[in-house]
């Protein structure tokens, strides 16, 4: 089994909560953090930006991601949210089994 963190910002605490928590009770993610107060320096519409931005580390198996991807795009406020992923190359065994079990639902035992 594969695992990834997929990297996702936003603006504010309030939708960083809800994606986490959707994420999370709907068994596409086993943990995601938010961590606040970063600053990302991007070009939008022409012009550099610089935004404080709140940044959630999402863990789960990758063949979630298409799911997780809509699933944020449904619940995002940006018009074009980060939404990437990157591999698990290794990690804990009990760690890694935490993750599959969180993220597969009752019926697919």
């Amino acid at each position: 089994m594969e695992y990834i963190i997929v990297f996702c910002t936003t603006d504010n605490k309030e939708n960083a909560e809800l994606i986490a928590h959707t994420l999370v009770k709907e068994k596409l993610a086993a943990c995601t953090n938010i961590i606040p107060q970063i600053n990302s320096i991007y070009t939008w519409k022409e012009q550099i930006v610089q935004d404080e931005e709140l940044l959630l580390l999402i863990k789960t198996r990758k063949e979630l991601f298409e799911e997780v991807k809509n699933r944020i795009l449904s619940l995002h406020n940006y018009e074009i949210p980060e939404i990437i992923s990157v591999n698990i190359n290794d990690g804990s065994k009990s760690y890694l089994d935490w993750i599959k079990e969180n993220t597969t639902k009752k019926d697919c035992l």
